[in-house]
């Protein structure tokens, strides 16, 4: 039988005390970074800018726990626009050197300084001619004293009761890395349009994709002529199965002009305006309703759908032609409901103006 969360407490050992041990090692950590934070130097705007200058790739290297620390980093950097690879200090003596170009730089990694198989490839590099980011705990250490540029993220004691285990020094030095990919590519200008290329799966992928990739078309749609009447447009475009509930009315040419909703209908019916049903929809319909282009990413869409308190949003092309309609409902798909929690309003109105100011 499975054990439970429950069952496999430790005996004699409160929960409480648990407890108390992680918070004691988290804040830990978390203090230590408030230090890092506090007494960061020029040595940080140094290694942006060398990062910054340089038309090749950076390429990242440290042994053990550093190591794969400067693995993450290398994600971080490569997914925000900066070409970053991970060389292994031991494979790098064996051949792997040869995948430094002129023009990258290194990004080496080492708590003390002092680890063997990054100070061995420290004369490789200086023949090599390549620039060196230090990332390590102080100046008084030869890995320090052989870089271009000393990153230091201070010396601070390791949580837990031994000390000894790699912690508070490795949360400090993927702080620092991510605070340098991150700052990099604010400062290169990089779009959210830029890192949905990068990462084109999963669920965050998901939601930064673009509207086309979201909205519906074709028979999913209702689009009408605005000089059909009402009861035309409800009977020629009613169908069972998936669709929205707005219909987009264009002119002669095609171009979108107004938004007709399933809601609209029902107020007709509850002001007891019969007559209007036979009269063109044009005269009931919201003009110039509130639209999107396709190429326009998931959550800029959002956004506006929240803001405005939108269930249905046109798109439209660059000759205002409808191609497709973004339903509330196909975003609540893509995103956390919980950090979304506007999207299920119930005020929820149309994509246009006039309602979104009434809602």
């Amino acid at each position: 039988m499975p054990r439970t969360a429950r069952q496999v407490e430790t005996p004699g050992l409160p929960s409480e005390e648990l407890l108390r041990d992680a918070r004691r090692i988290i804040h830990a950590e978390a203090a230590a970074l408030v230090r890092m934070a506090e007494h960061l130097g020029t040595g940080f705007a140094e290694a942006a800018q060398l990062i910054l200058q340089t038309s090749g790739s950076v390429i990242v290297t440290g042994v053990g726990k550093a190591g794969l620390i400067g693995r993450k980093i290398v994600a971080t950097l490569a997914s925000t626009g900066t070409r970053s690879h991970f060389m292994h200090p031991t494979e790098a003596r064996h051949g792997d050197l040869g995948c430094l170009a002129p023009n990258d730089l290194v990004l080496a990694l080492s708590n003390s300084g002092e680890s063997e198989e990054i100070v061995s490839l420290l004369p490789s590099l200086k023949r090599l001619q390549v620039p060196v980011i230090a990332l390590t705990r102080n100046s008084a250490n030869t890995l320090a004293r052989a870089a271009t540029v000393l990153l230091d993220f201070g010396r601070h004691d390791e949580a837990g009761q031994l000390g000894l285990a790699p912690s508070t020094s490795t949360t400090a030095m993927l702080a620092m890395g991510d605070a340098l990919a991150l700052v990099v590519s604010q400062r290169r200008g990089f779009t959210a349009d830029q890192f949905s290329i990068f990462h084109p799966a999963g669920s965050l992928g998901r939601q930064l994709c673009p509207v086309r990739d979201v909205m519906r078309r074709g028979s999913q749609v209702r689009i009408a002529a605005e000089s059909e009447t009402v009861r035309d447009v409800m009977i020629h475009l009613s169908r069972p199965g998936r669709r929205t509930g707005a219909v987009m009315l264009i002119n002669h040419s095609g171009r979108l002009t107004g938004l007709f909703t399933d809601s609209d209908l029902a107020r007709l019916f509850e002001n007891r305006r019969d007559e209007q049903l036979d009269q063109p929809i044009l005269h009931v319909m919201t003009r110039n309703p509130i639209t999107v282009q396709p190429t326009v990413l998931l959550p800029e869409a959002i956004r506006l759908m929240s803001e405005r308190k939108l269930s249905e949003l046109p798109v439209i092309d660059e000759h205002r032609m409808p191609i497709g309609m973004l339903d509330i409902t196909d975003v609540l798909q893509c995103v956390d409901p919980a950090e979304n929690s506007s999207l299920h309003s119930p005020n929820a109105s149309c994509g246009t103006p006039e309602a979104a100011s009434a809602a």
